[in-house]
Parts: structure tokens; C-alpha cells; sequence
């Protein structure tokens, strides 16, 4: 499992990505769709057209990564996160969800104090 720091930020890009991409493809994308730097520390999600693959990208300090995980059988869920928009935003709790395979529209969050 990915650990993602408090501060971090994930934006998922929504449209279906070519999972051919590598650094420079996927810093491409970041490029054009969003509108924070690559280099931030956050952590950018890409799904093939089936949704049975994920390609995260993040920066660490010195240099890129990529996390790469490819589902054996069924997919990401992905339907709760649609939205018009290219690219949108979810928290580390929703990120662990997705890659867990858990339905993010059925579960419930309970209310907790949120500085505003």
C-alpha cells in the first residue's frame, strides 16, 4: 500500500490514459490538465479505458516515480469520482478505498471536526 503524507494531495486525471505513457508522457499530461506544479509532492492517478490499471506519479525530493498496479480480475471503481471536469481532486481515505476495490458510494463517513 502507498503511504501519503497528511499535506499531499491526489487528483485523478478522468479521461482514460494510455498506459504506454512513462515519465515524460504522464509530466505531459500534469502539464496540460492541472494546475498545480509536478514537482509539489502530490500524487497524480491515470486509468486505462477498462479501469483494471492505475498509474500514480509523484515526485519525491530528487526525481519521479511511478506506481504502477494492475487489477488480476474486475476494476477500479471509478463511477462516484465522475465528474465534467478533466481532472479532480479526493483524499488519501478515498485513494486507499479505490485501490482496495471498495465501493466509495456506499460507504459512509461519519461526521468528524474539520478546521475550515
Amino acid at each position: 500500500m502507498i503511504s501519503v503524507a497528511a499535506s499531499s494531495r491526489i487528483f485523478i486525471f478522468n479521461e482514460p490514459t494510455d498506459m504506454r505513457k512513462s515519465f515524460n508522457g504522464l509530466s505531459g499530461l500534469v502539464a496540460e490538465h492541472f494546475e498545480v506544479p509536478l514537482v509539489s509532492g502530490h500524487l497524480f492517478l491515470f486509468f486505462n479505458r477498462r479501469r483494471d490499471c492505475v498509474k500514480i506519479l509523484a515526485w519525491d525530493r530528487d526525481g519521479l516515480m511511478i506506481w504502477y498496479k494492475r487489477l488480476e480480475a474486475g476494476t477500479f471503481q471509478l463511477s462516484a469520482l465522475k465528474s465534467d471536469q478533466a481532472s479532480l481532486e479526493i483524499d488519501p481515505v478515498k485513494l486507499s478505498l479505490l485501490l482496495s476495490g471498495i465501493d466509495i458510494e456506499s460507504a459512509k463517513q461519519r461526521k468528524r471536526y474539520k478546521v475550515a
